[in-house]
């Protein structure tokens, strides 16, 4: 009962992102508020906020080869997802620091792409911890591959002129809102579920920083952009997963 009730809000979201249109990336996507350069590098902030990512992955992996982080789980097949997600993350960093260079669309479907993988490898992390480890590893190369063809899709749409984000966007917003649910339906087997809820919560921020982008650049006197930003909060929000399995028990 408590997978069906999991399950069909999966469904509808499925079914509202088939009904609605497809959806178009923006022209403006592209035209960042901050376009300042910095020791010949490029969209400087933008460009260089990303060795965030890079740090966060590289420090989740560090603790995972440590004994600390052999402890952090009652089966060590539990660790293999948490492993594949700090090693995405630091694809985010480089894949997005290469994008920050030029920006297009050839680039983004890269960064896009490791953000997936992040995003999916998560997802079956806690599916594996709430539900059970055999659905949560049995489901995590499905993800995995959900969450890359939504990326090729969107970008194979782009090259022929009928752009679609509704699989990619669905990516991102199914496990931001099942992850709730997913605590809420199933006994914690460790503890630790309020930074879960932190990590989902900082990840909202980034993205309302990444959509106020303009303003947030505007209302700092050009200090900072929102997207600059939005890369500081979602590293954070990397970091976050780390420190929840640092400090959490065996329940």
């Amino acid at each position: 009962m408590k997978l069906l009730i999991l399950l069909l809000p999966g469904l509808a979201l499925a079914a509202l992102a088939l009904a609605l249109p497809p959806i178009a990336q923006p022209l403006q996507y592209h035209d960042f508020a901050d376009r300042r350069a910095c020791f010949g590098l490029p969209n400087c902030l933008d460009t260089a906020s990303n060795l965030l990512f890079v740090l966060a992955g590289a420090l989740g992996l560090l603790f995972m080869r440590g004994e600390t982080g052999r402890r952090a789980f009652i089966d060590v097949r539990e660790a293999w997802p948490y492993g594949l997600f700090f090693f995405a993350v630091i694809l985010v960093g480089l894949a997005s620091g290469y994008y920050h260079l030029a920006p297009d669309n050839a680039g983004l479907a890269w960064d896009r792409a490791a953000i997936a993988l992040a995003f999916m490898a998560w997802f079956a992390a806690i599916l594996c911890e709430r539900v059970s480890r055999s659905i949560g590893l049995l489901l995590l190369p499905l993800l995995l591959g959900a969450g890359l063809g939504s990326v090729f899709y969107w970008d194979w749409s782009e090259a022929r002129g009928m752009g679609d984000l509704r699989p990619y966007a669905l990516m991102q917003l199914a496990p931001i809102l099942l992850i709730p649910l997913l605590l809420g339906l199933f006994p914690p087997r460790y503890s630790g579920g309020r930074d879960i809820l932190a990590v989902v919560g900082l990840y909202l921020l980034a993205l309302l920083f990444d959509l106020a982008d303009r303003p947030v650049f505007a209302l700092t006197g050009g200090l900072v952009s929102g997207h600059t930003l939005k890369h500081v909060v979602a590293a954070l929000a990397a970091l976050m997963v780390a420190r929840n399995l640092r400090r959490r028990r065996a329940a």
